[in-house]
């Protein structure tokens, strides 16, 4: 691509400028990191062509020129270059950063620059941190030792640059080209420099001046080079206004995912032009705390009563947005109030998960008044029991089309959303002991519940690359609702009153309340567990089938529905 203009900066280096997209509006200025040039920009560009945008080659890189000496690229003199630039292509309004690497470790010092006061409205850093951020954060490593260990071996690099001619030798025999795909050999050459002339002034003990400026930082979470740690904590004491999002991705999130940076970069700069706030950059606001899940949004189905209510609560009081669905409205709006109640945003609405035309009208509406949800339980469930050879192909349909069916919609559709937004999030599947226990007395029930934990360990491994973890959550006798309404088939009414009462005094025995289910999904999400056995008979049963299955077989013959006889 030919420069749209070349400009000369304060020492009389030559910068090469590539300007695209809209002639009028507001204007995005992207900067790029080592070892690349402005081409990195180009996806991200190509989705922002509603903005004008600017690019241009950093010094040592592309088609701008490359100065010898290590003092040409200290930071002061980068700051010159993008006041050059900025001079020259934005003199009407204020700009939006969008900075990457090297791009954003540069930008930072413009934020608090006198001589750019009021001529930058925004800032997006990508894997960059300002260096006096770093070097605060990481001398105040006691309060994270794990995540400044972490990041001091994944920084080994930097110093290996500051060896006189090693990198130099390692770049021109391609060693680096796995780790970092193959650049230009002369930008990875010259871009050593920004190094050597920054790294070892950044452990200076400059106390980093406080940042006015709307700042959104989006951290990668498969970045070799950055921790989120240090990305996210890092400016969170010295910059107010301050939004942070996780990435599904690597350190060249740009390249991999120009539709998701775009995305982030466009909600930010709307928003400070004065549209309102979307969900999605109100909560990279809101999502600090001690709760990991403060901030979220919560999706739930079956959430008026039973398991889901009890989860829907207890995401709550940990400061997450809840979204429940039923097809009991009463139950719904009044589980609605009481999470109202918590101080968190709730809305609840009508759905049958065995309707795939409601899934899809219920998905767009959570995303269009809520946005795309962080985390999504499938719970919604009926209870049927019976033999097999009873079990009409009435009954077959209706337990498949809301146990199985309805975990299948939800899973597709809003994990199609999760993957779409390239931020992660998390999948719970509300499968069953029964999934792993055969049983002459539930085979219906048991057939849905296994097929549920496949289709959760299948999505699971699918779903894994974007940073979306599913979990199975397998309750054991769990003293809910479904006992109330479960279906006997075979059973006139009054067979199935019975029936009923017998398993609800059963289950009430056991005393395994709803609450410790929903503890128990929590803690599954916060530590990503595949499959979780909830109840000690669950677990018991899970490792019968695992390692006896000879004595499951056998327990499978016990008839479960005169228990309490």
């Amino acid at each position: 691509m030919t420069p749209t203009r070349r400009i000369t900066s304060t020492d009389g280096t030559e910068l090469a400028i590539y300007r695209s997209g809209a002639d009028t509006g507001p204007i995005v200025v992207a900067i790029h990191g080592y070892p690349d040039n402005h081409s990195v920009w180009d996806g991200v560009a190509d989705a922002l062509a509603g903005y004008q945008v600017i690019r241009y080659d950093v010094r040592g890189a592309g088609s701008s020129g490359k100065p010898a000496g290590r003092q040409a690229y200290r930071i002061e003199q980068l700051l010159d270059d993008l006041l050059a630039v900025l001079d020259a292509e934005a003199t009407d309004q204020p700009v939006h950063l969008l900075a990457h690497d090297w791009g954003s470790v540069q930008a930072w010092p413009a934020l608090s620059d006198p001589r750019l006061d009021g001529r930058i409205a925004s800032f997006t850093s990508i894997s960059g941190p300002s260096l006096d951020h770093a070097a605060a954060w990481l001398r105040s490593a006691h309060r994270h030792l794990r995540s400044a260990a972490r990041q001091v071996a994944d920084s080994y690099y930097t110093m290996l640059f500051q060896l006189p001619g090693a990198p130099e030798t390692a770049i021109r025999a391609g060693l680096f080209d796995r780790a970092i795909g193959p650049h230009d050999r002369d930008d990875e050459l010259h871009g050593l420099n920004l190094y050597r002339a920054n790294m070892l002034r950044s452990f200076a003990r400059r106390r980093p001046q406080r940042i006015s400026v709307p700042v959104q930082v989006l951290a990668p979470t498969r970045d070799p080079y950055i921790t989120p740690e240090l990305a996210l904590e890092a400016p969170a004491p010295f910059v107010p206004d301050l939004r942070t999002r996780r990435l599904a991705g690597g350190h060249w999130v740009v390249r991999e995912r120009p539709d998701v940076i775009a995305r982030c970069v466009g909600e930010l700069i709307d928003f400070v032009g004065g549209a309102p706030e979307p969900k999605s950059l109100a909560r990279a606001r809101r999502r600090r705390g001690s709760d990991p899940h403060a901030g979220r949004l919560v999706v739930i189905t079956g959430g008026a009563r039973g398991i889901g209510r009890a989860t829907a609560l207890e995401f709550a009081r940990g400061g997450a947005d809840i979204v429940i669905a039923d097809v009991n409205d009463v139950a719904a709006k009044e589980t609605e109030r009481e999470l109202a109640a918590l101080g968190v945003d709730a809305a609840a609405f009508h759905l049958d998960v065995a309707d795939a035309d409601a899934w899809a009208e219920f998905a767009d509406q959570v995303r269009a008044h809520h946005g795309v949800p962080d985390i999504v339980v499938n719970n919604a469930g009926i209870g049927m029991a019976g033999a097999f050879l009873d079990t009409t192909v009435d009954d077959w349909r209706r337990v498949l089309d809301v146990n199985l069916w309805g975990v299948l919609h939800g899973s597709r559709i809003f994990g199609r959303q999760l993957v779409d937004r390239g931020e992660g999030g998390h999948i719970v599947n509300v499968a069953s002991a029964a999934a792993f226990s055969p049983s002459r007395t539930l085979p219906a029930y048991s057939t849905t519940k296994a097929a549920v934990l496949m289709a959760s360990e299948c999505l699971r491994a699918e779903l894994a690359p974007h940073d979306i973890g599913v979990t199975a959550i397998c309750p054991g006798f769990v003293d809910s609702d479904i006992t109330r309404t479960t279906t006997y088939v075979g059973a006139d009414d009054a067979m199935q009153q019975a029936k009923r009462d017998r398993a609800v005094a059963a289950y009430h025995r056991r005393n395994y309340p709803p609450e410790r289910v929903a503890r128990n999904i929590v803690r599954a999400v916060r530590r990503n567990t595949p499959v979780a056995a909830v109840s000690v008979e669950a677990k018991f049963l899970r490792e019968l089938y695992r390692f006896a299955p000879p004595l499951a077989r056998r327990l499978a013959r016990v008839d479960l529905s005169e228990i309490g006889n």
